[in-house]
């Protein structure tokens, strides 16, 4: 009897101890994971793009890693292979067609060289045309305005009245900066992501000392003169029926607390349609921000898998959510190292989603042509994707990597989906992401703004500049035209001069 309550207690401490080294097991697995991560992040390849191993010599939408089709396909499924042409690049080896032609919009400074003889008695054939792309560092120069002043010498004394030229009347009154330096200041910091005491260095160099504190006013003036079409901007934003959001932090210096800062956010909103995008300034990430931006909205609204969206509007009646498959994407990719086949599997199949979104955009297909496609080919891809998320998740550690990638797909399934019931719909919100990276690349440099109102400025100037180039014009030529018509122009006539509706007077190079 002792023997076996013996043996009962060693088999009860053996079992203990397995259970113990399962959990570490598992512990292990999931830091190895991690410093994985923390590698890739560190030191690997930034793109999130899935390369197959041994991919077809022709693109198609069946790219299927051999071992994750065996694995995840019963034998006897019907599969259906899809392919499509396009226009093939030019091979390593191929002869050189020469370099692309110099934009015909740049001036040109042209230079003759005749041969080393004596020319007089020849005729001329031709010539040889070599241009080479030269550049001119910006520089700065004074304006004079020169105002003659006038009086009647024939009148009597006493009767003499003055006459003067008319005072030109600037963007921000009682100014020395002309529109030309403001737009540069503008583009500097907001395109080239230039702080403003950079700048300020800068002008120094060129024998010029301006204060910070006078370029950050004059960026303010900027910013109140734009606020009114900024308003409408925001608008024509919010009663489009499809739009994308995202947020990003900003750090605020506490006005409050001597060198201590606020972390802000900024809050995305952009409309594919219009392709008009709009910065919001919020001193917070809480649901009520974008409870009020939103309340009068309804439509498709694209997200990341940001829990608010889903409880403010998820039931919402009027409003239907989109996910994001690049997010459901970067954790399969994640995964990689840790369960290669599983991963690859998902990844491939969400490529072969893509493959369709790309031949739709080579193609140049319309919203009908694009729903038909994907009615076509992405719903098999959609279905055969979910049952075998459904059949491979009670196989994994839910919380490893490949565990928390297919509960993340699953839990947004029905989401992530949704775009294939209209043809105006995207894949994922990545425009949004976009255009939310220069305010990343700026913050790296800048670090912080000065003050909440000071953000709210570069809230409507990043707007603007974000919506410009959405739309294809050139963000100075839109400042420089707009910033100089807005105070002649009527608040009925201001939606004249948003971007998606710009015609300039007189189009400026800039």
């Amino acid at each position: 009897m002792d023997v076996e309550k013996l043996l009962a207690e060693k088999e009860a401490i053996i079992a203990h101890k397995e259970a113990i080294i399962a959990q570490q097991e598992v512990r292990n697995s999931h830091l190895e994971a991690e410093l994985s991560e923390l590698k890739r992040l560190i030191f690997g390849y930034k793109s999130e793009r899935f390369i197959p191993e041994n991919p077809p010599e022709q693109l198609s939408l069946d790219l299927g890693v051999e071992a994750a089709k065996q694995e995840a396909e019963p034998v006897g499924e019907e599969k259906e292979h899809i392919s499509y042409s396009r226009k093939k690049s030019t091979p390593q080896n191929a002869t050189h067609p020469g370099r692309k032609p110099l934009p015909d919009h740049l001036p040109r400074k042209t230079i003759i060289i005749e041969p080393d003889v004596d020319t007089s008695q020849m005729l001329k054939i031709g010539e040889e045309v070599t241009e080479i792309l030269e550049i001119q560092s910006a520089k700065l120069f004074v304006t004079r305005i020169v105002r003659s002043k006038y009086v009647n010498k024939q009148a009597e004394e006493g009767e003499k009245q003055l006459y003067i030229g008319s005072q030109p009347e600037g963007v921000i009154p009682r100014c020395m900066a002309g529109t030309s330096l403001l737009v540069h200041i503008l583009i500097s910091k907001y395109c080239d992501h230039l702080p403003l005491y950079r700048q300020q260095k800068i002008f120094k160099r060129e024998g010029v000392v301006i204060p910070s504190s006078t370029l950050s006013d004059w960026v303010a003036a900027i910013g109140q003169l734009l606020e009114p079409l900024y308003q409408k901007l925001r608008r024509e934003v919010l009663k489009q029926e499809y739009l994308m959001a995202d947020e990003s932090r900003m750090q605020v210096q506490d006005q409050s607390k001597s060198g201590k800062t606020y972390r802000g956010f900024m809050w995305l909103y952009y409309a594919p349609l219009i392709k008009l995008v709009l910065f919001e300034y919020q001193k917070g990430r809480g649901k009520q921000y974008p409870r009020e931006t939103l309340k009068d909205f309804s439509g498709y609204l694209q997200t990341d898998g940001y829990e608010v969206y889903d409880s403010l509007f998820g039931k919402k009646k009027g409003i239907t959510l989109l996910g994001c498959m690049a997010h459901a994407r970067r954790y399969f990719e994640k995964a990689l190292q840790q369960d290669k086949i599983r991963a690859s599997h998902a990844l491939t199949r969400i490529q072969e989603l893509y493959t369709i979104e790309r031949m739709a955009k080579e193609e140049a297909m319309d919203f009908e042509k694009r729903l038909t496609l994907r009615q076509e080919k992405a719903l098999l891809i959609l279905r055969e994707l979910k049952k075998w998320a459904l059949e491979q998740y009670p196989e994994v550690l839910p919380k490893s990597l490949i565990g928390k990638a297919i509960k993340y797909y699953l839990q947004r399934e029905e989401k992530l989906s949704r775009y294939i019931q209209d043809g105006r719909l995207e894949i994922d919100n990545n425009y949004v992401e976009n255009s939310i990276r220069p305010l990343a690349l700026g913050r790296k440099n800048y670090l912080f703004a000065g003050s909440h109102k000071a953000t709210q400025h570069a809230a409507i100037i990043y707007s603007f500049i974000g919506s410009c180039e959405k739309v294809g014009i050139e963000p100075g030529a839109w400042l420089t035209d707009v910033i100089e018509r807005i105070p002649n122009t009527s608040i009925q006539d201001l939606d004249k001069l948003l971007p998606h509706q710009w015609e300039p007077v007189n189009r400026i190079q800039t």
